[in-house]
């Protein structure tokens, strides 16, 4: 079977591999507190430009969204997000489960508009009953979105400008930062970010590590975030074994060239599907790709290559979706386009 499902369907590239091999019978702190993590902040601090800066190590994405959205909001505060967001579809109402409300918006092709912010926030306090409902405390993006989709710089300094001048943080999910970040049509460089939001993640588990998310905050900005990334059991005893895994991923520029490679086979299995006349759901310029396929096109390639439905089955075409990854195989997808 080829295997275009997701992007973390493999273990870890062989670099951060073999430096876990090499470390594997060290003795070191736990909770992060050895050296391996320093570097591997030093090393990342370096990439951003910035020393002020906060970092934090998670196990995983839902843990990640879980505490950071936790840490930000007071008890009577929901989080605003596009309604297509991982965090209101896919997390299992994970957020929902730490007290706080997920507070919808329209979304733009996987997007959210400064000015749908702004509305929310301006009705909200209009109403004089507010205080008997969910205030908006944050506003929580990913890039690149659910759709595969990029925020432009502009479009990142608008809504950074929007939640300023309400005096809410901007939060970006980073789950596939290196594949949006290596797109062509992506305008921001990784060191531009935190002028450009609050808070964001530096995604692992499916760029290139066997686990881990890196959290990048303005200094200050998450106070008292140790114990609360403990209580949402998102802190790994061994934290040396992240520290390994992102020093390896930060050394050489490893992290962007492998997600390049993604968005290399990405761009490839999208011309191949066009060139064969099948329809584009949405235009992604990244990782993700999403095709209308009949029904009977698409059962006949399931029958050789594994690939995600994309909500549910029509009556005569599907939306479909395929995922490249920093493993993925050149020939891989010469097969896949072969296939169709």
């Amino acid at each position: 079977m080829l295997h275009f499902d997701t992007d973390y369907m493999e273990g870890c590239h062989p670099d951060v591999m073999k430096r876990l091999v090499e470390t594997n019978l060290e003795q070191t702190p736990g909770y992060g507190s050895d050296a391996y993590t320093a570097e591997a902040k030093r090393l990342i601090r370096q990439a951003l430009g910035t020393d002020d800066v906060d970092l934090h190590f998670l196990v995983g994405g839902t843990q990640t969204n879980a505490t950071v959205i936790d840490g930000l909001l007071a008890r009577h505060e929901g989080v605003l997000a596009a309604e297509s967001a991982h965090i209101n579809v896919h997390e299992s109402g994970a957020i929902e489960a730490c007290g706080h409300k997920v507070l919808t918006l329209p979304s733009h092709d996987g997007k959210v508009l400064a000015s749908d912010v702004r509305n929310f926030i301006r009705t909200f306090y209009a109403d004089e009953t507010y205080e008997h409902m969910v205030a908006p405390g944050m506003l929580y993006i990913s890039f690149p979105t659910e759709y595969g989709t990029l925020y432009s710089r502009e479009e990142l300094a608008s809504l950074h400008d929007a939640c300023r001048e309400a005096g809410i943080p901007l939060y970006i999910d980073g789950a596939r930062l290196g594949y949006g970040l290596m797109s062509d049509a992506c305008d921001i460089r990784l060191s531009d970010l935190p002028s450009l939001c609050d808070v964001f993640y530096i995604g692992g588990t499916k760029v290139g590590a066997l686990f881990g998310e890196c959290v990048v905050a303005r200094k200050g900005l998450l106070p008292h975030f140790f114990p609360l990334i403990k209580q949402h059991g998102a802190l790994l005893a061994k934290g040396r074994l992240q520290g390994v895994q992102f020093s390896a991923l930060f050394t050489d520029n490893l992290y962007l060239t492998i997600s390049r490679h993604a968005i290399l086979q990405a761009m490839r299995l999208k011309e191949g599907f066009c060139r064969k006349g099948h329809r584009l759901f949405i235009d992604s310029p990244t990782n993700q790709q999403f095709f209308v396929l009949p029904n009977d096109v698409m059962d006949r390639l399931a029958e050789v290559a594994s690939f995600e439905v994309w909500g549910t089955r029509g009556e005569k075409e599907t939306t479909v979706r395929f995922v490249t990854s920093w493993a993925t195989r050149p020939e891989d997808v010469d097969a896949l386009i072969a296939a169709l």
